[in-house]
């Protein structure tokens, strides 16, 4: 009661400097306050963190049996996995499952967030570990349980259920390494606002100062998850007089990109490139060459995901930090490098 109340709407009228009546009109029916007074009543739900209806939620002992679940973009196939294998389980014990995205947008989370609590949610699933410091806040404030999917980070005081990426990555870029290649390129997704992708460049690059393998500046390419950007990065690449022999990449979508350019300019894989991917997306084994990979249970992990909540939710002892194995799957799109391209580096 004490928290619902200082996080409640007489919070937000102190703050604002208005009547409680003002901010019910502004929250409720916008049009009929100014513009300055809605902005100035919006500042204050901010600061004060009020989520509408939010308290009436509190001080209900019922459940609502549903779960959020925020993703940075459904145009991910992992993604898309994922949350089919959370949604079939959720429904298997009566509860259900909305969904939004947040684009890799801190902001956008929080917000996404927001709106998700307001409309009664029991838990949240959120993706990674990287979130505006607004939402770890509210979500604390009104006792919303959440987990971070997709990343295992037992240093951390917040539930996770994932791999560990930096270690993944390592085992990866140390597959070609093993093969004979010291000429390495990296192709990642885009690092801001996505811890998973600093993980794995992470160990990309442990794994080459391992060995003492210097990359250079220009044969690390980051891309927004698209074939075409993955395709635009390889054609950059393929195109330098001093290139890699092997690409070690973020996720599998961005290795497709990286083998169709690398096709379509005249080079042969794994002959004169190899090329890794990451997460054993289905595809990965029915390309030609198949791709090696890393592969991660993506379905598991995200019913696991679900499992904590529920089990949660119901009192039970839960494990707070769950780490799902990963694994290298090494197909046809990795060999040795051919002499010629090991001492040269040369392009056809």
């Amino acid at each position: 009661m004490e928290r619902s109340a200082k996080q409640g709407i007489r919070a937000v009228a102190a703050k604002a400097g208005v009547s409680i009546a003002s901010v019910s009109r502004a929250l409720n029916n916008p049009d009929s306050v100014s513009a300055p007074l809605r902005a100035r009543i919006a500042r204050a739900v901010e600061t004060v963190g009020y989520i509408p209806h939010a308290p009436a939620r509190e001080l209900s002992s019922r459940r609502s049996r549903t779960l959020g679940a925020i993703v940075p973009t459904i145009d991910n196939t992992m993604f898309a996995r994922g949350i089919a294998s959370l949604q079939k389980y959720l429904s298997s014990v009566g509860y259900m499952l909305f969904l939004t995205t947040s684009g890799y947008d801190l902001d956008a989370e929080l917000e996404q967030a927001r709106n998700l609590v307001s409309r009664g949610v029991d838990g949240l699933v959120l993706r990674g570990d990287c979130h505006h410091d607004g939402l770890r806040k509210m979500l604390a404030d009104y006792s919303v349980p959440f987990i971070n999917v997709g990343i295992y980070r037992p240093d951390r005081p917040y539930p996770c259920v994932g791999t560990d990426n930096e270690a993944a990555a390592h085992r990866a870029a140390s597959h070609v390494i093993e093969l004979g290649h010291r000429r390495i390129g990296i192709v990642s997704a885009l690092q801001r606002n996505n811890d998973r992708a600093s993980a794995r460049v992470a160990g990309f690059r442990r794994a080459m100062a391992e060995h003492g393998i210097k990359t250079p500046p220009q044969w690390h390419v980051e891309v927004p998850y698209t074939l075409d950007d993955a395709r635009e990065a390889a054609r950059y690449l393929l195109g330098l007089k001093d290139r890699p022999t092997a690409v070690v990449c973020g996720n599998d979508v961005i290795a497709y990109g990286v083998l169709l350019e690398a096709e379509r300019s005249g080079f042969s894989v794994p002959d004169d490139l190899s090329v890794v991917g990451f997460d054993d997306l289905d595809w990965s084994r029915h390309l030609r060459p198949s791709l090696t990979t890393i592969h991660v249970p993506t379905g598991d992990t995200w019913q696991r995901a679900g499992e904590y909540l529920v089990r949660h939710l119901a009192g039970e002892q839960t494990i707070m930090h769950h780490e799902v194995d990963y694994s290298l799957i090494v197909r046809e799109s990795t060999a040795p490098p051919m002499r010629s391209s090991q001492e040269q580096g040369a392009t056809r």
